[in-house]
């Protein structure tokens, strides 16, 4: 039996559905933890595809995990879907897509799990961009079981799976006194003074930090009206490093430098994570070079297909140092456009863009069989995913 052309016909048969509630979930945006119509939509998919589906998780009332175990025992094997919007920008980020790409793979993969043995999940992953819910799963060991897990984004380009940046997310908030600025200004502790002596403190500090460390911030509270001394200023910040390792020692720097800042200007300063921290991808070479032979299986050429970049931070890193992952990068657009911008946004909802995620969905399918059907390959993505726990993850 074709196992592969078995999976390529049930997506293809699946297909016109597949686009539909990607379409939907792409016009009705919704932020992260709020992803109502988008959990429905893919619970009931996969529900009808014989799927058992389990909701919530972990108290997180738009996240999911839908299994299918086939009688045989195989590998487990984990899709990963986002469905998560941006604020103001709606889809710009292809979540519509990512989620109908994973869920369209698991429903190929389920076509022939039953003949090569093993489990399909599908975990639903809300507020990717802000509080990734892979964050509390993967602590939480959702994944400690799963021999691989997989997931496409969409681009511009082919990309193979890279790495990407640990992050913390820090908000300072800085407490004084106000007073009139003209009239009596000895009276006042300023509070925006911190925060800008928290800025120079930063600026400064960059020097001291390798090329692959970022440090950017915003002022989201600096006062009132310009007659008056800010008695409440606050600053955002991210903090990135290669790995969480890096990462821990730099973002205490940059406390110490906020609270250096609040005892010069005199003022109370109180420090909080304003959005969940993320460690860093580790991509699976192994698996990585699986998929994208599949890829060019499925008619890609080899030179389109990039070497992965970092870019930015993810939570699918957390769930990368639980189990063997990858995040490989697949063309939908035709134009050159970033992500996170209306003109991708806008392009992503067109024919083009469907292609994409069904082609998406057959590669990831493939690349899952191929990794249950062999077991020296997926000995080795064990391999060197031992390797990486027993070295990276002690550093």
């Amino acid at each position: 039996m074709d196992f592969k052309q078995s999976i390529q016909q049930t997506i293809e048969q699946h297909a016109g559905r597949f686009k539909d509630i990607s379409l939907y979930i792409g016009a009705n945006p919704e932020l992260g933890n709020e992803e109502f119509l988008a959990a429905a939509r893919l619970k009931e998919e996969l529900t009808l595809h014989g799927f058992e589906v389990q909701a919530p998780v972990l108290g997180i009332e738009t996240a999911f995990i839908a299994t299918y175990k086939a009688a045989m025992p195989g590998p487990i094997i984990a899709f990963l879907a986002e469905y998560d919007a941006l604020k103001g920008l709606g889809h710009a980020c292809g979540h519509h897509l990512i989620c109908m790409m994973s869920t369209g793979a698991a429903v190929g993969l389920k076509s022939v799990i039953d003949e090569i043995g093993g489990e399909v999940r599908v975990y639903g992953t809300p507020a990717e961009e802000t509080r990734g819910a892979k964050v509390p799963m993967a602590a939480a060991g959702l994944f400690d079981d799963c021999d691989i897990a997989l997931m496409t984004h969409p681009y511009d380009h082919y990309e193979k799976s890279g790495k990407s940046l640990a992050i913390d997310a820090v908000q300072f908030e800085f407490f004084g006194q106000s007073a009139h600025a003209a009239a009596s200004p000895h009276e006042g502790i300023n509070a925006l003074d911190a925060v800008i002596q928290t800025f120079n403190g930063i600026n400064a500090f960059r020097q001291q930090v390798k090329s692959t460390v970022r440090i950017h911030g915003i002022i989201n509270q600096g006062g009132q009206a310009a007659n008056i001394i800010p008695d409440y200023a606050s600053a955002q910040f991210y903090v990135r490093a290669a790995t969480r390792h890096e990462l821990n020692p730099l973002t205490r720097r940059v406390i110490q430098i906020a609270e250096g800042a609040a005892l010069q200007a005199g003022c109370r300063l109180e420090t909080s994570n304003y959005e969940t921290s993320y460690d860093e991808m580790v991509t699976n070479r192994v698996l990585s070079d699986t998929f994208t032979a599949n890829l060019v299986q499925a008619g890609i050429a080899l030179e389109d297909i990039t070497e992965g970049e970092d870019h930015g931070s993810m939570d699918i890193g957390n769930v990368s140092l639980h189990c063997p992952a990858i995040h490989p990068y697949i063309q939908v657009i035709d134009e050159k456009h970033a992500l996170h911008t209306p003109e991708f946004r806008d392009l992503a909802m067109q024919d083009r863009a469907m292609e994409g995620m069904l082609l998406a969905a057959r590669t990831l399918a493939w690349t899952a069989c191929d990794v249950i059907t062999n077991p020296e390959l997926l000995a080795q993505i064990k391999e060197e995913f031992a390797r990486l726990k027993n070295g990276a993850l002690k550093a």
